[in-house]
């Protein structure tokens, strides 16, 4: 009972401590220090060895302007504990006066501690750096490295060197780390990139690139082509990023891993040309059975999509001819299920394709496999109008990977089939609740479709132009271009509320870019951005003019200002990033 009694003492004892930390913490975090002070002295004189409420003390005394007492109690302390980092506190607390003579005593009493034991580094310098006196911080870990070989400090001085804004002595630091270290490459590499996103130092990409250049053909080390294909990556110069793979895969041709991201960055950012080149590059270089499907799927994936009715029997001779190289495998799946969909939208033949997908489902698949069978299915189903068939399979999907990306994906084709049935109410439903997806891909298409919703909703009860605009789009969904281009055109010219006409320039202009009318898409665009320069499709109108001038036109002069636009005023749009990097490989930044 005895025991029983101390423990339940003991536990109140903990408890009112902990409400009273809690307590003096509020009376910090809020600014009420004199509060706060009292609070933490309490606490101290309980807990005299504890470091975190004396430190609190001192900040509440600063804050409080009280410097004598911080003074005080600093060096009380000091007397006690021996704690070198208290001389770099008592420092701080005579540069927050301004005292400069008296701080630098301080600081290099400090720095005396490390020519005493060079091991005192840690406690000193993480010091400094909590202060940000970053130049005391630097001497303290060079210092430290030049008694003692030993201790290397080249990531914590990279960091600093940073801070004080000489970028060029970080990156020749990071990199030696780096080197050194190959396990904190990807924290580096991290590092850089933020530097490297950062519009203030225009040269410090350049600067990047020349110090691995030089290291690349000083060491002829392989480890700085790895380097030099994550920069270009970075840059999105995947041709010049593929030179570097190549050079790796001569050295070390084990691995096709990061030649087949690489492609697929380069497919993904519609450097089709480079792509195929890579993927090329594999099929000559790999006996693997899974890559040379994956590569194949990847090139005809390219070839179908730019394929006109001309080229549909070559390319289905060559599905059949790589159908007899693999043979009907869930290996092969990617392959059938793209045969499929061609035979789908561009030949219509959604029998032929429902057939393929069907025999699939009798192969041995994972649930992601069947996943991908079962969302083409739904996809031929809706193209056919069968909407509550396709239903069926998006919701499997859904209920078979719920809170995956590729269930989120098979919400945002339901909530589009129950839009393009015109049933918005439901389709309303679903896109708010994909407002909040992981995947910011599916977010923002169904923040796009909630406001194209809510906004026609509004304006018009009858929801007559959303109406006509759901049934244009479900036209262009079945590559139905033409039709979906006159309904769209009629939309323009009869709307009866403004909310509908920017975003119908929008797919106007789409659909004149894919049928390679650049001027009129560029026209769409123009309006847009002149008569809707606070609307939600502003930034879209801008990075597909930008796109436009500076890939298929070769207009990079007028493709600039546009990919600047975005920077400057359009930071939270999904095109930022891209409209960066290549609003600075045309300003010269990353030429060789």
């Amino acid at each position: 009972m005895r025991k029983l009694f101390l423990l339940l003492v003991l536990f109140l004892m903990h408890a009112v401590s902990a409400q009273n930390e809690q307590l003096a913490q509020n009376y910090f975090d809020k600014g009420d220090f004199e509060k706060a002070v009292i609070s933490y002295e309490e606490l101290l004189k309980n807990q005299p060895a504890n470091g975190l409420y004396f430190q609190k003390v001192i900040d509440s005394y600063q804050q409080l302007s009280q410097f004598d007492k911080a003074d005080k109690a600093l060096t009380a302390r000091y007397e006690k504990f021996k704690q070198d980092n208290l001389l770099v506190e008592s420092g701080y607390n005579f540069q927050l006066q301004k005292k400069e003579a008296e701080a630098k005593k301080y600081y290099d009493k400090a720095l005396d501690k490390i020519r005493e034991n060079p091991t005192n580094v840690y406690m000193i310098a993480s010091a400094f750096e909590r202060k940000v006196v970053l130049d005391y911080a630097l001497k303290s870990y060079e210092l430290a490295s030049s008694l003692d070989p030993k201790l290397v400090f080249n990531y914590q001085t990279a960091i600093i060197y940073g801070q004080l804004g000489n970028t060029g002595m970080m990156v020749e630091r990071f990199l030696e780390e780096a080197y050194k270290n190959p396990q904190n490459s990807i924290a580096i590499q991290n590092q850089l990139s933020r530097f490297m996103t950062e519009d203030a130092e225009e040269s410090f990409n350049a600067d990047l690139k020349k110090a691995l250049l030089l290291r690349a053909q000083k060491s002829q080390d392989v480890f700085w082509n790895q380097y030099l294909s994550w920069f270009y990556v970075q840059q999105k110069d995947y041709g010049k990023a593929f030179i570097q793979e190549k050079a790796i895969y001569k050295r070390n041709p084990e691995s096709f891993y990061n030649i087949v991201n690489l492609a697929q960055f380069a497919k993904q950012d519609g450097e089709n040309d480079t792509a195929a080149e890579i993927f090329g590059f594999v099929l000559e270089n790999t006996q693997d059975i899974q890559l040379q499907i994956q590569a194949h799927t990847f090139l005809m994936e390219m070839k179908t999509e730019k394929a006109t009715a001309t080229d549909f029997g070559a390319i289905n001779a060559e599905f059949d001819a790589l159908f007899n190289q693999f043979g009907i495998i869930p290996f092969s799946l990617p392959l059938q299920i793209l045969q499929a969909h061609f035979l789908t939208f561009s030949q219509n033949n959604p029998e032929k394709g429902k057939t393929i997908l069907k025999s699939a489902l009798g192969l041995q698949l994972n649930k992601y496999q069947e996943a991908d069978v079962k969302m083409e299915l739904a996809d031929i189903l809706l193209y056919e109008e069968k909407f509550n068939q396709a239903l069926i399979y998006y919701s499997q999907i859904e209920e078979d990977l719920k809170n995956d990306e590729v269930g989120h994906e098979a919400s945002l084709k339901a909530a589009k089939t129950s839009y393009f049935k015109a049933d918005f109410d439901w389709a309303q439903k679903q896109f708010k609740e994909l407002k909040s997806a992981s995947s910011q891909l599916i977010a923002n298409d169904a923040l796009e479709y909630f406001l194209l919703i809510s906004d026609n909703t509004v304006s018009d009860s009858t929801q007559t132009d959303l109406k006509k605009f759901s049934r244009a789009d479900y036209l262009l969904y079945q590559h139905k271009t033409s039709e979906s281009l006159a309904l769209f055109q009629e939309i323009l010219k009869d709307h009866k509320t403004q909310e509908i006409e920017d975003v119908t320039l929008l797919r106007l202009g789409r659909i004149y870019e894919k049928n390679g009318d650049y001027a009129s898409a560029l026209q769409q665009y123009q309006i847009i951005i002149d008569k809707f320069s606070e609307g939600i499709y502003i930034d879209e109108a801008l990075y597909f003019s930008a796109e436009i001038y500076n890939r298929q036109l070769k207009d990079p002069e007028k493709a600039k200002p546009l990919y600047e636009k975005i920077l400057f005023s359009h930071q939270d749009s999904i095109y930022f990033i891209d409209s960066r990097a290549k609003f600075r490989q045309l300003r010269g930044d990353t030429n060789s």
